[in-house]
């Protein structure tokens, strides 16, 4: 047999399905005005929760919540309350289609049913993802929590595996609060930091923080150190090191004057370009990209 006909092959019979290529979505929570505490939530907020906003329950109320006994990806609690969790081992391509299809399920399932991992095994291109549940508007209206007794229903007993999955998960939790959208203190020990998740696109920001950096303006004040930052779900996360014998509260007011500088460089980039200072600045944030894991 010729070269050409090895090549070839057999060909495929009419009918046969073809192969879908699953699609990695770099930015799944795009379009929505909730994205940066969606990435925050997902990523480092240790213990919260957030009623979803959805569009069309009949009649039965979604929590999000970060982490769920076992890690799983949704449950009904034994009262009835649904909970869909974000941070899971398992995922696909398409994070928010992950989460739109437990959220899926969350809203048909019994009380006491448990999911332990989300649905990847569906082709990519069905199911809901979370833009098709949630108005994209919508704000998220998050709780931080100091444990993770909300996993029961009021008055319960966490008995077995749950038992030793909440006090593996209480055991673990960095005190943690927010200051304001995306933007979360934490105390990790020797140090405490400010993780912010931004919405704008990624050299916007680092443009922006370049400019203040220049300027030296980047700091929250005396005891704090812009450390870095990295990448989560296609938006960039700068990091600052704060003293963490301050409070949380003593970091919110400094952190809304950075918001603001913040918002100013951003705004001024599009009919001031950096100078060359402010570039010199940009390659140097640029070097320092840092991991929280």
């Amino acid at each position: 047999m010729g070269k050409a006909a090895r090549k070839k092959g057999p060909k495929k019979k009419d009918g046969a399905p073809k192969k879908v290529r699953e699609v990695f979505v770099g930015q799944p929570f795009e379009g929505l005005a909730a994205e940066p505490e969606l990435i925050a939530l997902r990523e480092f907020v240790p213990s919260a929760t957030v009623e979803l906003p959805l569009k069309d329950t009949d009649g039965r109320k979604v929590v999000l919540g970060t982490v769920l006994p076992m890690a799983a990806a949704a449950f009904v609690r034994s009262d009835g309350q649904a909970f869909v969790g974000l941070q899971v081992q398992t995922r696909s391509t398409d994070v928010s289609r992950d989460i739109g299809r437990s959220i899926r399920w969350a809203l048909e399932a019994k009380d006491g049913d448990v999911l332990s991992v989300p649905d990847t095994i569906t082709p990519g291109g069905e199911g809901e993802r979370l833009q098709d549940l949630l108005d994209p508007a919508a704000e998220l209206d998050v709780r931080m929590h100091t444990d993770f007794a909300w996993w029961l229903p009021e008055g319960t007993e966490a008995e077995g595996e749950v038992a030793l999955s909440l006090e593996r998960a209480n055991g673990a939790i960095m005190p943690s609060e927010r200051l304001g959208t995306g933007a979360y203190w934490v105390d990790a020990g020797e140090k405490a930091h400010l993780r912010w998740v931004r919405p704008e696109p990624e050299g916007k920001v680092l443009q922006a923080l370049a400019r203040l950096s220049a300027a030296g303006e980047i700091g929250l004040g005396e005891e704090s150190r812009y450390a870095g930052s990295f990448r989560a779900h296609g938006l960039l996360v700068p990091v600052w090191d704060l003293d963490p014998e301050a409070h949380a509260r003593e970091w919110a007011e400094p952190a809304k004057q950075l918001g603001e500088r913040l918002d100013k460089a951003l705004a001024s980039l599009d009919e001031e370009p950096l100078n060359a200072a402010e570039r010199r600045a940009r390659d140097g944030l640029i070097g320092r990209q840092i991991t929280i894991r």
